[in-house]
């Protein structure tokens, strides 16, 4: 009797186990890790108070005061700005803020996809460049974990506005499609000489065989205060009065 009895209570343990255990992947998969969550939740506020001081003491680049000469010009201080500011940041520190809509994503993301970076938010990898400097900019995210900010990445469309606020000015983006590919293809960090972003996270949802990665074309750039401009095709144009928002 006690060895039945022991039995009835290690089968109910077992099963109470297996149906806690398929409810917490339910709860991850329809929404992410709430543990995780915390802490990248706490690690944005820390980002936020960052990238704030990041703002107050960079100096933006001086409006074009036309077109033509002047604004080729202020392109090229765009991208000195952009590199200037890319060679003062460490691994791990917080570089702007990414807004993308259609995820509902609005967070500060970081320099760098190593693991804590990652944890703190999404992050550039460090082999490619920033907003403004004409070549490809690199983000990766996770999709379950750590606020999964790439969680519905699959549900991105041609067309969806993706945003980067910087120091030296906004950067809008716009949807372009998507590619996966192996994940330890290497070719997709390769910058072909014109500007473009990357939104990269693991394929599919739980595992990490593979890597969906959502491309994006500039579509305007929106100074600190000044003029915006459009992007047409590869070349700037003056399109107005604007001001980036704070």
């Amino acid at each position: 009797m006690p060895l039945r009895r022991l039995t009835r209570v290690l089968g109910t343990m077992l099963i109470a186990a297996g149906v806690l255990s398929l409810a917490w992947a339910f709860l991850i998969w329809r929404w992410q890790d709430p543990f995780t969550a915390m802490y990248t939740s706490y690690q944005q506020r820390e980002l936020r108070t960052q990238y704030q001081h990041q703002l107050e003491d960079f100096h933006p680049p001086a409006e074009a005061k036309s077109a033509g000469r002047d604004l080729a010009s202020y392109e090229l201080s765009i991208a000195q700005a952009a590199k200037r500011y890319r060679r003062s940041l460490h691994e791990g520190d917080a570089i702007g803020r990414i807004i993308v809509p259609r995820l509902g994503l609005k967070m500060v993301f970081v320099n760098g996809t190593d693991t804590s970076s990652l944890e703190r938010g999404p992050g550039r990898q460090l082999s490619t460049f920033m907003p403004g400097e004409g070549q490809l900019i690199y983000i990766a995210g996770h999709r379950t974990t750590y606020l999964a900010p790439f969680s519905a990445i699959d549900k991105l469309r041609a067309g969806d506005p993706v945003t980067l606020e910087m120091p030296y000015g906004t950067f809008q983006y716009r949807i372009t499609g998507h590619t996966i590919v192996a994940a330890n293809d290497l070719a997709v960090l390769r910058s072909h000489g014109r500007e473009v972003v990357a939104l990269q996270a693991c394929h599919p949802r739980f595992f990490a065989s593979e890597r969906y990665i959502a491309w994006a074309k500039p579509v305007r750039v929106i100074p600190r205060t000044g003029r915006a401009y459009q992007y047409t095709g590869t070349e700037l144009t003056a399109t107005g009065r604007a001001k980036l928002p704070q």
